[in-house]
């Protein structure tokens, strides 16, 4: 199946209310007559990491909103994401964007995402001129990695080892999708991103991973990330909402941070294109909301 010509390509940044900020991702709210190939075409003409397409209206099943019982059904939707590559089975910004976008449609208010990783609860809200979406993630976990495999990275990142922050240890975080950590010891070893895109392309290939998730921990809830994104054909990322998550997991597991905690991240500012993104951390509840504003992106 070709790709419809009448089909509405969005365009919207996440993370930021300026179009020049965040990350942009395209946004299709009817993407129910288009294929994989189709797809994949419009992810891959329009060139942002991600694309969000809308397949369909979906019927929330009870075990779909775990802590939320009692609340009223929010509409639900099924998503899919493509990379300018292949389809990824979640990402945070065009889950932000999309949001926004049906809510510019719809009104503000609870919304649920069907995705290839598991249900993806949203709220919109509106605050002043601002529309602001908030996700939840799917149960997160934190695994180890090999040190063959760190050493492999660092490589490809040219980062000696001794740049890192001993007090944030790699390790691989999933809240949707897989993120390696690895913390830069200074602000200036994060702003240095010249990689080898082809073996670190590899690595993540063989590791299923979708980002490398670098942070600078500027403080005790204030952290600065790069996201490194070979295997979506991107040499990086502006924004990366699954990596946020994914992040915030990783900081409760280590005991960075209390069970109830509120961290800003901020990211883009080395490519010209800064956003924030903010993660909340809740006591009893394993999954991890990540949020921020997004805007149309026109012209």
């Amino acid at each position: 199946m070709s790709q419809n010509p009448r089909t509405e390509v969005l365009r919207y940044t996440a993370f930021s209310a300026d179009p020049e900020g965040g990350n942009p991702a395209g946004v299709v709210l009817d993407a129910s007559g288009l294929d994989d190939a189709a797809m994949l075409a419009v992810a891959a003409d329009l060139g942002y990491s991600e694309t969000a397409f809308v397949t369909g209206r979906a019927e929330p099943g009870d075990a779909e909103l775990p802590g939320e019982a009692g609340r009223p059904a929010s509409p639900a939707y099924t998503v899919r994401y493509f990379s300018p590559r292949a389809e990824v089975p979640f990402c945070g910004h065009a889950t932000v964007a999309t949001a926004i976008a049906l809510a510019e449609r719809d009104g503000p208010g609870d919304l649920l995402f069907r995705t290839a990783a598991g249900p993806v609860p949203v709220t919109v809200t509106r605050q002043g001129a601002e529309l602001r979406a908030t996700l939840t993630s799917v149960e997160p976990r934190v695994t180890d990695i090999a040190p063959d495999d760190v050493a492999e990275a660092l490589a490809a990142l040219d980062w000696p080892a001794a740049d890192l922050d001993p007090g944030l240890p790699p390790r691989i975080a999933f809240a949707g999708a897989r993120h390696l950590v690895l913390a830069a010891g200074s602000r200036e070893r994060l702003a240095g991103l010249h990689y080898d895109f082809a073996r670190l392309e590899a690595l993540m290939h063989r590791l299923d991973l979708t980002t490398v998730h670098l942070v600078w921990r500027a403080s005790g809830s204030v952290f600065h990330v790069r996201n490194p994104f070979p295997v979506g054909g991107v040499v990086e990322d502006p924004a990366t909402g699954a990596a946020a998550a994914a992040f915030g997991a990783y900081a409760r597991a280590l005991g960075l941070v209390p069970e109830t905690a509120v961290l800003t991240l901020h990211q883009g500012e080395d490519m010209g294109r800064p956003g924030t993104l903010t993660v909340e951390l809740r006591a009893g509840d394993p999954r991890v909301r990540v949020g921020g504003t997004g805007t149309r992106i026109t012209g």
